[in-house]
């Protein structure tokens, strides 16, 4: 099997997520850089080839340039698809030029800067029936899999309960007005869209709730906040939430929590028991009981879930990290990508966040947004509506 070739849209000199994105992809061995159009400056998209190790004539001045040159090229030299890891407002075009022109697509999250973009980008993906992954990073991690394997197995019974946080301090000061790139085109509605930290993180923490308990938001009562004067976008979030199965939960979303540093964690509650998992402690997820001790699974040690083990990669007591779920995705993409080759449908095991999920984020922030500004108490998550779809 022949390693993919990976053209990166983004990822230039001064990028944090870029660099991350070419590390999953690499870690397994099934994946190769390319080509990139790195920065919408010319002269930053070159300096970051040379740094990438490329040759000049595979590193282009635009995405457009590089989707329109790659195609020409023969199949065993031209990329096999694209990542793009730049800001909000510039994930939809490439990921739709490149889906119709033949390339699968790995795009940052959210997955569009606006809703009804992601309504036409999810249609793109099923009229192409081309590879999309969105990275949604958290469910890559082994214990992760664990959590939803219990829920789904009925060890918690039906869930009634539902806690989610996500607590960073790093925009705690304004840190956007003092040179601060991440922070800059997150706090400029131009760039981020409706929102800031709900749509960074608050999309994270619904997903993660959504992928382990199974269920579907499908009302919010928001309230988002921005304290630091003068921002134009939410620093900070809380929602009520109700599921499908009439489960309520709580979602938090903050990033001016001063001094968190990565605070990703959820709780279930469900008629028999609970499970608690910490992303700044990933190798363990607990389990509660009414009848018995706690206990905790540890990543590696003991029988986990088919799915759990399929995502570990070290043996038990070495820490599986954000870098090696981050991988997962990619190395599931890639297998995905090789079964399309193939003529066979993605194996569900090895499971990765789409188009679907994409468009679910979009619309759970477009409503937390809608709810948090309007003066009704509770807003539908149900579905997109047929308006919507126009």
């Amino acid at each position: 099997m022949k390693k993919l070739k990976m053209g990166l849209i983004g990822g230039g000199t001064g990028s944090f997520i870029g660099k991350v994105h070419h590390m999953a992809a690499l870690l397994d061995n099934q994946i190769e850089l390319v080509c990139g159009a790195f920065s919408h400056d010319p002269e930053v998209s070159r300096q970051s080839g040379t740094l990438y190790g490329l040759p000049g004539n595979r590193v282009y001045d635009s995405y457009t340039a590089m989707i329109s040159e790659e195609k020409k090229l023969p199949p065993d030299i031209r990329m096999d698809f694209v990542s793009i890891v730049t800001p909000n407002n510039v994930h939809f075009m490439p990921a739709r030029m490149a889906l119709e022109n033949g390339f699968h697509v790995v795009c940052d999250k959210p997955m569009t800067f606006s809703l009804q973009e992601a309504v036409d980008l999810e249609k793109t993906v099923k009229t192409t029936g081309l590879i999309f992954a969105l990275t949604h990073t958290y469910i890559g991690y082994p214990m992760v899999k664990e959590a939803r394997h219990r829920v789904k197995s009925g060890q918690l019974g039906k869930i009634r309960k539902v806690l989610v946080e996500y607590r960073q301090g790093w925009l705690s000061a304004a840190v956007e007005k003092t040179g601060n790139k991440q922070a800059a085109w997150r706090m400029d509605p131009a760039r981020a869209g409706i929102s800031c930290t709900m749509g960074d993180v608050g999309t994270h923490a619904a997903n993660l709730a959504e992928y382990i308990t199974g269920l579907t938001i499908t009302q919010v009562c928001a309230d988002l906040t921005a304290f630091v004067p003068d921002r134009p976008l939410d620093d900070d979030g809380s929602v009520l939430l109700r599921f499908s199965n009439g489960a309520k939960g709580i979602l938090t979303a903050s990033q001016i929590c001063t001094g968190e540093e990565n605070a990703l964690a959820i709780r279930i509650y469900g008629e028999k028991g609970g499970l608690e998992w910490h992303q700044m402690e990933p190798n363990s997820l607990l389990l509660k009981w009414p009848d018995r001790q706690q206990e905790t699974v540890r990543t590696g040690a003991g029988k986990l879930s088919e799915a759990a083990a399929a995502h570990t990669r070290v043996p038990a007591g070495h820490p599986e990290g954000y870098i090696e779920a981050f991988a997962n995705l990619y190395r599931n993409f890639a297998f995905a990508v090789n079964r399309y080759k193939a003529g066979k449908q993605p194996d569900p095991l090895y499971d990765f966040p789409g188009a679907q999920e994409g468009l679910r984020g979009m619309l759970f922030l477009e409503k937390v947004v809608e709810s948090s500004s309007g003066m009704e108490k509770w807003v539908d998550v149900k579905k997109v509506r047929t308006a919507d779809r126009c």
